[in-house]
């Protein structure tokens, strides 16, 4: 039957409600317990033969002459406990005998999809089934769309992303994925409590939008006739707070950055960062471990995962590999010290990557690593000494000024954090960002703008410190075995229908 038709039905089923008096979207139950309580009692519960009321959705029928069994499901299981879909269901028993009228209107107006309220006692049936005998029933919400098996199913990938609602009401697996996301952001922000991070909320408005090389989303604030931008990273405004005297400040938030969509990036994302005085990128790389591996026990019990058929063990220490050595190990760019911008565009052309003449040497590399290099990189391995370029915000090294103090932590060939010494020479962080002036003026429109109040801040003082971004989508895609972001997203950023 066509949909339209389908719903036209269901809306006169809803008129006889209406008629009869009833009200098919009532405010208010009274449900005693939830099928989760009723299941685990059910002995207990069946043997007082004590009336009890139970709510939830209709999710199938049966009908047996003058008797029809249900599918009654609620939200209730247990989400804590490894792998839960977080739902229960009960089987319910309407039997004409019992219910005379109510029967005959229940047959009448009652579609599966529909949120009913069902009273009764409990029994087992001949095979064993724990059952609700139904002494009396009410309507919670009567459903005017059929649930997707009753139609065209939802098949497509974006149709599923569109109508997250049913993919996840109708794929117990979908459901899952976010219980463990949902324990995932809880680990990540019990460890931070736990090492005494104060957690904060800066501005999601930004007048500058900086912390990170990346384009910007822009927008228009009508009262203070400005323009503002989405915040592409809450590094600067965490960094004042260093300043004022914290000194350890963490924040659980959003970034956006204006950016193409792939099976990795969507342009709003889930992005924790933490900062810590007085610790320089070693200290920080000891408290990723210790990060990493509280969030992957949290989740599967032991120090391993799989990912996309293979075992990946999380021990301690992690080994480090210097940037260029991955571009000499896996692109044959045998000292990248000595090339130049020129030679790594054609370093790039050779692997099939295109580049932009504004392109500066280290964002080449940076090309070069992430498609050439970073895909062999399975175990957790921290990829350090990164191009100064590419690093504004970060410590020079003292052993090589064109390097700076940083860190990415990689897995099965994702980068899932980025940290490092945090740059606190106001002078040299000046100097840095005239420097992406310029490039930003060559066409590099990723190029980090200028912050004066930033640098003011600077002036103040801010002692040695070390920061760690978080990619959570990423970890999450790790620890859930999914290789597409849009899988993991509730609702992922998709182009406006029409």
């Amino acid at each position: 039957m066509p949909l339209d038709d389908i719903r036209s039905e269901r809306i006169k089923k809803l008129n006889i409600l209406r008629e009869k008096g009833i009200d098919p979207y009532p405010a208010s139950t009274a449900r005693t317990h939830l099928i989760s309580e009723v299941l685990k009692k059910f002995g207990v519960f069946a043997k007082s033969k004590k009336k009890l009321t139970v709510a939830g959705r209709i999710m199938a029928m049966r009908e047996h002459g003058g008797s029809v069994f249900l599918d009654l499901r609620d939200g209730s299981g247990p989400i804590r406990n490894g792998g839960s879909n977080g739902v229960n269901k009960i089987q319910v028993y309407f039997k004409e005998d019992i219910l005379k009228e109510s029967y005959r209107l229940f047959l009448d107006t009652v579609d599966i999809g529909d949120f009913i309220e069902a009273s009764g006692k409990l029994f087992k049936t001949k095979r064993g089934e724990e059952t609700i005998e139904v002494l009396a029933w009410r309507i919670l919400a009567k459903s005017l769309l059929p649930l997707p098996e009753k139609w065209h199913g939802l098949q497509d990938a974006e149709e599923r992303f569109r109508k997250r609602y049913l993919d996840i009401l109708m794929n117990n697996e979908v459901r899952a994925r976010f219980i463990l996301r949902s324990k995932i952001v809880s680990a990540v922000r019990e460890f931070f409590e736990k090492e005494g991070f104060l957690e904060v909320e800066t501005p999601v408005l930004h007048p500058i939008a900086g912390g990170a090389l990346a384009r910007p989303f822009k927008t228009h604030h009508n009262a203070l006739d400005a323009d503002f931008y989405l915040r592409i990273a809450p590094e600067l405004y965490l960094k004042r707070l260093l300043v004022a005297g914290f000194e350890k400040v963490c924040e659980m938030g959003k970034n956006f950055r204006n950016e193409g969509i792939d099976a990795e990036h969507n342009p709003e994302f889930s992005a924790p960062e933490c900062y810590a005085a007085y610790w320089d990128e070693n200290d920080m790389m000891k408290f990723t471990e210790r990060m990493f591996l509280y969030v992957v026990k949290s989740v599967s019990k032991k120090p391993e995962f799989e990912f996309q058929g293979k075992k990946i063990a999380v021990k301690a220490p992690f080994p480090k590999i210097p940037f260029k050595e991955l571009l000499r190990r896996y692109a044959l760019i045998v000292d990248y010290d000595k090339e130049t911008q020129n030679s790594m565009a054609m370093h790039a052309k050779r692997l099939g990557i295109d580049t932009a003449p504004f392109d500066s040497k280290g964002k080449i590399a940076d090309f070069i690593y992430k498609k050439i290099c970073r895909p062999y990189v399975m175990s957790p391995t921290f990829v350090v000494n990164h191009p100064l370029d590419i690093s504004p915000l970060a410590k020079k090294r003292s052993e090589n000024a064109q390097e700076v103090r940083r860190f990415q932590l990689v897995v099965a060939g994702y980068e899932i954090t980025n940290g490092f010494a945090e740059l606190n020479d106001p002078q040299d962080q000046r100097a840095r960002f005239s420097a992406q002036k310029k490039e930003y003026e060559r066409g590099e429109e990723e190029a980090h703008p200028v912050d004066n109040d930033f640098v003011e801040a600077l002036e103040y003082g801010m002692p040695p410190s070390a920061g760690l971004g978080i990619g959570l989508d990423r970890w999450v895609m790790l620890l859930t075995n999914t290789k597409n972001v849009r899988e993991i997203l509730l609702f992922p950023t998709l182009r406006p229908k029409g």
